[in-house]
């Protein structure tokens, strides 16, 4: 175990979470060579790829992989808030939804808000929280939103 995670202080257990809270979670640059290298090797289409081929389509320009995207909001939410915070993994997510292209350049903002947070009946130490992510653009348009689940140690465990 790294030092690091050795003395981490723990900012948010299940009990600091709440419905309507909104946590801002930092902004990211989608840097050319990043988006390029990581459509060739996880989403190689064209269109992700290939300048001429990018003009031609929907995108009118090379255009970064919805995939990469997601990738750069989980990097944001892990180094902004699950590593200060008792998580336990996730569930899943649903409800995905890619709302505008993110090109090149573009600097994305990422912010969550709880919508819900129950007890987990099975585990009486473990909370469940659902969030919404919200990714924007530096214009202000909303370009990446998912439902996401997360498990959380509680501060003081339920009474079994």
């Amino acid at each position: 175990m790294s030092q690091a995670k050795a003395n981490k202080t723990i900012k948010y257990y299940w009990e600091d979470l709440h419905a309507g809270q909104t946590i801002e979670l930092g902004s990211v640059t989608v840097e050319r060579e990043e988006a390029l290298a990581f459509a060739g090797r996880y989403d190689p289409q064209p269109f992700h790829l290939d300048d001429e081929a990018a003009a031609q389509s929907i995108f009118g320009r090379l255009a970064t992989s919805g995939w990469h995207t997601c990738s750069m909001a989980m990097g944001l939410m892990v180094r902004n808030f699950l590593l200060e915070s008792s998580s336990l993994g996730s569930p899943g997510l649903e409800k995905l939804q890619w709302l505008k292209p993110v090109f090149p350049g573009d600097t994305l903002t990422l912010r969550q808000r709880v919508t819900e947070t129950r007890p987990m009946k099975s585990r009486p130490d473990v909370g469940l929280v659902r969030t919404q992510w919200e990714m924007f653009n530096q214009r202000g348009e909303q370009v990446l939103m998912m439902d996401g689940y997360g498990m959380f140690r509680r501060r003081t465990p339920a009474a079994g």
